[in-house]
């Protein structure tokens, strides 16, 4: 590759930095709009409703779990991208409330991880967490290469790795707030076209590569087994009434609450960790305080409230999104895609595979494994649907890989990333502009 070559394709790692520099002044003249509050919420359950539609009207994009935000949010940015570029007109959404459904998002997947469920795993919830715990250092090791490959900022390939792939959109943006603080302009622009595509990327490989496998080893289930259980573990719907959704709200504000004084703490002893990230720890120590209590934590309401803010949360910072600033970025984007999907390909063929038994299971994990390491949770439960709809149930993929998702993946991949930012080669390395 000519240097021209690579200094095209490293503009999409420092997303587009140049393009903000050289504003012209007529440019920076532009009419804009920005909006705010109520109106940016009324927005987003618009874009909700028009992505339920789109994908419900389209087959591939069911089939694939494409989530609903991500249609109707992409659409949205491409609305917005138009009326830019043909109208001169520049709209803008204030995401203040946005920041807030990210740590009631994650606050609920703390509430969600209970220790009698995460004991019921055994020996496979413990082996596919190693593995997924190895992967994560493997991705991010090669989106580090890929930057400096690209002559890039170091920091850049994290988002081109577990930031983006295995973290996704909340977690892409969650850290790109921090990379921008810290001098990487438009990281979260970037992680956002990391996550998206991996999103896709991780639902379109999951199932071909647990299919061939199953045929190369002529793997059956195990009949024993009985129907798989859906990939909603919580228990029956709790009724609703005025005394469970004060209790809910109670909880969610007491994890925030305390874990915003823990930060605090943390931060005024040199220590940073994302908000989202110690509100989710809270909901952990308080749920199964709960549950020693005898006073279980009703775990359905949690995760329908964790839906929402999930779904708005995404909404909003989809239909925020600056395409412009990607446009020059599709090279690159397919580029550590391919790589990225030969890489997880690899490890889960060669290394989840083998872990977790070599048996029809550990085929459909492994097919869980590729939509959860490329893409989200839902992909990962997506893939195996399509696979066991088609040779037969398996418990133990379905009971593994919904656990990993919920809540280690997300804990660990915070670590690994903080590991990352900590080495020489991240800290040292010169800023874009600087």
């Amino acid at each position: 590759m000519g240097s021209r070559q690579r200094k095209a394709l490293s503009i999409g790692f420092k997303g587009c930095y140049t393009k903000s520099v050289l504003k012209t002044e007529s440019s920076q003249l532009m009419e804009s709009i920005q909006m705010a509050g109520a109106d940016v919420v009324i927005v987003a359950i618009v874009v909700l409703w028009i992505g339920n539609r789109i994908t419900q009207s389209v087959p591939l994009l069911s089939k694939y779990s494409i989530p609903i935000a991500v249609t109707g949010g992409l659409l949205c940015s491409l609305i917005v991208a138009a009326i830019n570029t043909f109208g001169g007109l520049k709209i803008t959404f204030d995401m203040t409330f946005r920041d807030t459904l990210l740590m009631v998002f994650f606050t609920t997947i703390g509430v969600s991880a209970k220790f009698s469920r995460l004991a019921a795993g055994g020996k496979a919830l413990g082996a596919l967490v190693i593995c997924a715990a190895v992967f994560l250092v493997v991705q991010d090791v090669t989106g580090v290469l890929l930057a400096w490959a690209f002559d890039a900022h170091p920091g850049y390939g994290l988002f081109a790795g577990s930031v983006s792939l295995a973290g996704g959109h909340g977690t892409a943006i969650a850290w790109g707030r921090e990379a921008k603080a810290a001098g990487l302009p438009n990281a979260d622009v970037a992680g956002i076209a990391f996550a998206t595509f991996g999103l896709i990327t991780g639902g379109i490989v999951g199932g071909p590569v647990a299919e061939w496998l199953i045929k190369r080893n002529n793997l059956v289930p195990d009949a024993s087994q009985g129907p798989a259980p859906t990939s909603d573990e919580s228990v029956a719907d709790d009724s609703y009434s005025l005394a469970l959704a004060l209790r809910v709200m109670l909880v969610i504000a007491i994890c925030l609450s305390l874990g915003e004084v823990i930060n605090r703490w943390l931060f005024h002893n040199d220590i940073k960790l994302p908000g989202f990230l110690t509100a989710m720890l809270v909901g952990i120590v308080i749920t199964n305080l709960a549950d020693r209590s005898g006073r279980p934590l009703p775990g359905g309401a949690f995760d329908k409230v964790g839906e929402i803010a999930l779904q708005l949360f995404l909404a909003m910072s989809l239909m925020s999104m600056d395409l412009s600033s990607l446009a020059e970025s599709f090279g690159l984007i397919t580029i550590v895609l391919m790589l990225q999907t030969v890489v997880i390909t690899l490890f889960a063929v060669l290394v989840v595979f083998r872990v977790m038994g070599r048996d029809y299971d550990a085929a459909v994990i492994v097919g869980g494994f590729c939509g959860l390491g490329m893409g989200a949770t839902p992909v990962a439960i997506a893939n195996m649907n399509a696979v066991t709809r088609k040779y037969g149930s398996s418990f133990k993929a379905f009971l593994v890989i919904p656990l990993v998702g919920a809540f280690f993946v997300d804990l660990i991949n915070a670590l690994v990333i903080k590991f990352f930012i900590g080495l020489p080669i991240i800290q040292h390395a010169p800023l874009p502009g600087g």
